[in-house]
């Protein structure tokens, strides 16, 4: 655990339950040399997460028993079509009753991923979606700004009106309408 190559991919991510979880899943897909094809298969569940409430219902159900629970994640992975690797992961969650970590999981293995690539991780929140051309312009942006290669994570958000909401580590690029409007306010209230 505490060799050279697992301490520089890790930083601090190894200290949480689902870091930990992450960390064995990126160390056997390097090892197998199958990082991006994971990624991609953990891509497809955070979707799936996002979009559908009875597959979030699935991994949030503490009553289901450790067997039904393999029993369908192992269906719903071969239906999606989840390379090998991340399907036994799913099925070592499962019996371990750690399904409800997924999403933390993904999170902590996006950031491994890209940690091992030399990039750096943006959080992107928009009002609307964002099409490719636009995430691509924001990218090459942000690698303009940061001097490294950006791996962005967009979400929707459409509380914050208009305009971007930019997390790159501890630094934030807050250009909604949202908190323009409430700077606004604030300043009339002074």
């Amino acid at each position: 655990m505490e060799d050279g190559k697992r301490v520089e991919t890790t930083g601090g991510i190894q200290a949480s339950l689902s870091g930990r979880y992450a960390v064995a899943l990126f160390d056997l897909a390097r090892d197998g040399n199958v990082l991006d094809t994971v990624a991609a298969s953990l891509g497809a569940i955070k979707a799936a997460i996002a979009e559908s409430a009875d597959f979030k219902g699935l991994i949030n159900n503490p009553v289901l028993s450790r067997d039904a629970a393999g029993k369908t994640i192992a269906a719903v992975a071969s239906s999606m079509g989840i390379d090998a690797l991340t399907t036994k992961f799913l099925g070592v969650l499962a019996e371990n009753r750690r399904l409800n970590q997924l999403p933390a999981i993904i999170r902590a293995y996006e950031t491994l991923l890209s940690n091992h690539k030399g990039e750096v991780r943006a959080d992107v929140t928009s009002a609307h979606p964002l099409d490719a051309s636009q995430l691509s312009a924001l990218q090459q942006s942000l690698r303009a700004r940061v001097g490294r290669d950006v791996a962005l994570n967009a979400k929707v958000d459409p509380a914050i009106l208009g305009g971007l909401v930019v997390k790159i580590g501890s630094q934030m690029i807050d250009s909604s309408i949202r908190t323009r409007l409430n700077s606004l306010a604030q300043a009339m209230k002074g």
